[in-house]
This record gives structure tokens, sequence and C-alpha cells, in this order.
């Protein structure tokens, strides 16, 4: 008898997934492409081609389904990388712009504008964001004013929607995505008309908002993904992750650890007061799922870049070069293109401090890990004072790997890290979803976790968390105190 699998697609940052996961849980087969670099056309600018992530998808798809044997899939379920957005053609699906990334700061003026204007409190109240660029509304109103008069036939959103354009020639987005564009309102669930108005996106030019598992059409045929599949359901990575997890209680989050991070943990109410972290919405199915989350622009980019500046061949080398670090610690703060959470400061600049002449490349080597563990450490306190205290952490992603870090954001956080046994949670998170929406319920995919305890006091904490603290203060160019 032939396996009955979902299709699951997971587009990031860096690379594109591909899973064949049967209705238990299990993973039949999987696929892998990688990205081009990120283009960095003018600081603080990343953009990615288009077309090259659609191929990287079609990549994935073929080595997995190569790799399956004989198996039915009944439907594709889709996560992807957030905020980032791009242009197409409505009726080819062919780009007309470059992907700008979640990171992407271009469309700061057009925050600025809109700040000095007053409309920063009305737009956190709608949609539960602050006003910055690394949300997708500034960044669709800049690429809206570089194509000019492009014409009718253009649709402009995230990478959720591009990839179903592509898939089925249909122009929709998911809830989840949508609540990350400063355009969506998280009481009403559909586009904001003000908000449209403020950022000057005509709604024609968006794609349709639909629930996560109500279904975003029918593939067309084209490399190994055949025709007639229904796209049962679409999250975005980080919600797909917490989906992963089967987090659904307050006092338990996820951090995933990716090119950025996000802190995510299921919300008691959609309240939009706290200025440090966000309210998006997870899920929307039978009803709304609400979360509080802090996002950081850069950790495993933090760590690349010091690799790079130290001239190690890759990131597993900086931390096995950051585990036999001895002496006085340094601070390192990798505002490359400012801090988003708690901060939400795009003018805090990238600093190393404590550097001395016997400085060694190992010490800078554990600066860089230290600064994953302390910002994320940073977003699980704001989370906390918003209402919503931590008392457990799941753990994924690319860096949840790393023994060493993982005690270290055990021993920084004082709560247990758990790191899944499984390294795809946000692709196993949206097949979960889509078996669910099918009818069928699949196993909980954390399979052999491991927990990391807090092994170390608290004074040893405060004093980290102080150190960091004044480093983060310096790159925002705030006074330290007992300093001029």
């Amino acid at each position: 008898m032939r396996t009955q699998t979902v299709l699951a697609v997971d587009q990031g940052t860096t690379n594109s997934k591909a899973l064949l996961v049967g209705a238990p849980g299990t993973v039949v087969a999987k696929g892998t492409s990688s990205l081009s670099p990120i283009r960095t056309p003018q600081p603080g600018w990343f953009e990615q081609d288009p077309e090259d992530l659609w191929q990287s998808v079609l990549a994935a798809v073929a080595e997995c389904l190569a790799a399956a044997g004989a198996s039915d899939i009944v439907g594709l379920a889709l996560t992807n990388q957030r905020e980032s957005v791009v242009a197409w053609d409505r009726a080819t699906g062919r780009p007309l712009s470059p992907v700008l990334g979640w990171q992407d700061g271009r469309a700061v003026a057009i925050c600025h504008t809109l700040a000095a204007a007053g409309q920063d409190d009305i737009i956190r109240s709608r949609t539960g964001l602050p006003l910055d660029p690394m949300f997708s509304g500034p960044k669709i109103r800049w690429l809206l004013d570089a194509l000019g008069d492009p014409g009718a036939g253009v649709c402009v959103g995230t990478i959720d929607a591009y990839l179903v354009a592509r898939l089925t020639g249909e122009c929709l987005t998911e809830a989840g995505n949508a609540s990350r564009t400063l355009l969506f309102n998280l009481a009403t669930l559909a586009w904001d008309d003000h908000l449209l108005d403020l950022f000057d996106v005509p709604q024609a030019r968006m794609p349709v908002v639909r629930a996560s598992n109500a279904g975003f059409g029918v593939t067309r045929p084209v490399g190994a993904i055949p025709g007639g599949l229904p796209v049962v359901a679409v999250l975005g990575d980080s919600h797909a992750a917490l989906y992963g997890h089967g987090i659904t209680r307050p006092g338990v989050g996820k951090v995933t650890y990716g090119t950025g991070s996000s802190v995510m943990i299921p919300a008691t109410s959609p309240d939009t007061t706290s200025a440090a972290v966000t309210t998006t919405l997870a899920w929307l199915t039978d009803a709304p799922c609400y979360a509080r989350e802090g996002n950081i622009i850069a950790t495993g980019a933090a760590l690349e870049a010091v690799a790079t500046l130290l001239q190690l061949p890759d990131v597993g080398a900086l931390l096995r070069l950051a585990a036999t670090a001895t002496g006085p610690a340094l601070s390192y703060v990798p505002a490359f293109s400012g801090l988003g959470a708690p901060f939400w400061d795009r003018e805090a600049v990238g600093l190393l401090v404590g550097l001395g002449r016997d400085t060694t490349a190992a010490q800078v080597a554990r600066a860089g890990v230290d600064a994953v563990a302390q910002q994320v450490c940073d977003v699980i306190e704001a989370v906390s004072q918003a209402g919503e205290p931590l008392d457990a952490v799941y753990a994924d992603g690319g860096a949840s790997t790393n023994a060493g870090l993982m005690q270290l954001q055990a021993d920084l956080a004082g709560v247990p890290v758990t790191v899944s046994g499984v390294a795809e949670v946000s692709a196993m998170g949206v097949a979960r979803l889509a078996w669910r929406t099918l009818g069928a319920d699949a196993a909980d995919p954390l399979a052999s976790p491991t927990t990391f305890e807090p092994r170390r006091g608290g004074a040893w904490r405060e004093a980290e968390r102080t150190r960091w603290k004044a480093a983060v203060a310096r790159s925002r160019g705030v006074p330290v105190k007992g300093r001029p």
C-alpha cells in the first residue's frame, strides 16, 4: 500500500526545504536547496533574487520526491520567511522586482514621515506592531514608488503570496503573514482601509487574505511538483514553529534561531499596548490564535559576521573556537541595520566593547555567541514585562543544535531550554496543520528532545546581563551610568 503524505515546503532566508510527511508525523523524505547570497546594494539594504528563490523551492522538492519512492501526495503545505516582499505579474507570476528582505531598512524614511505625522500609535493599536521598516507595509510602499505605474496586473505581497501565485496562479495570502505587514487589522482580521491609505497602498495591488487552513488553490504542474495538489495550509515560519512545538498555553514560548531570531509565546488576549514586543496573529483556523513576539534582526547573521571577521571557514569553526575562550568577556552588539525588539532602534550601531591589547580571537568568537543568547534574553525579559512571563522555552533552528549555546541560553534566561529532536520544526508544524485540516492528526513532532537546565546562579546572571545592557546602551548612544 502506498503511503499517503503531505508535501511540506519551508522557504527560508538562506535555503528552501521540502519534506514528505505521513499522517503519524513521520518524515518519509527530505530535500534542500541553498539560495544565492543576499545582496546588499547599499548599507542596510538586503535583497534576494525572486527567481532564484523559486528555483530553490523547485530544486528542494525535486530532491525530496526523488528520495521518496512510492507515495500518494494528498496535499501541499507551505511555510515561509516573513515580512520580505516582492512584486509580480498577476497573470504570469513573473517577478517584477527583487525580494526586499525582512531585515531590509531602506524604507526607514517612510516610517519617519508617518511617525512625524503622529501615526505610530494608531498603527500599533490596529496591528500590534511598531512602525518599523522590518515590517512589510513600508517596503511595499517603497516598491510601488520604485515601480512607478506598473499597470493593474501587478500584485505586491509577502513570500507566501508570491509562492502561492507561482504554485497555483492565485493571488492569495495567509492571515498570519498578513498580520506582519502593518496593513492588517488584528480586530477585524482583514486589510485595514485606513492603514492602506496611510501607506498609500491600493488594496487592488494586494493579495486576498485567507485563513491559515482555508485552502490556497491547486498546483499547476511545474518541475517535479505534480498538478492538482490542493495547497491545504500556509503559515509564516515562526508561527509554524510554534504550532510544530505544540505550544498552546501562556508561560511556554519558543525561540527560532535563524539569520535573525524570533521569540514567540501564546497570548491571553490581542492586547497591543506593549511598545517592546509585538502582538501578532499566530494562525487563523476556526478561531484566531494570538501571540506575543520579539523579533531580533541579527543572530545567525551575527555569528556569520564574526566568522568572516576572524577569517574562519564557517560558523561551526566559530562555535568551536568560542568554547576555548578564557579571560575577560567582550560584548558584541550586532546592530548592522539597527536593533529590533525590544528596542526598535534603527539608529543603533554595531560595536565590540572591551577590546584590549591581549584580546584573543577566541574571546571575540565567544562575544559573538554571547550576543545571540543575550539578545534572546532581552526579548524574554520584555515579554515578561508585557504580562506573559516565561517559565520554559523550546528552541529550534540552526543554532539550537549547539549545546554550548543552548546551555548559555538557559543560564542567562534562568529557565529550562528544550531543543527539539526534529530539525525541521517549521515544516513539521505546517504539515501538522495540513493533516488536521485533511481530517487526520499528526503525532507531536518533538522526538527525543534535549533539555538544558540553568546551572549558573542569580549573581552571575545579573552581572552578565548588566555588562550586556551597558554595551547596548553604548550602541544606542544612551549614557551609561557612571560615565560621561
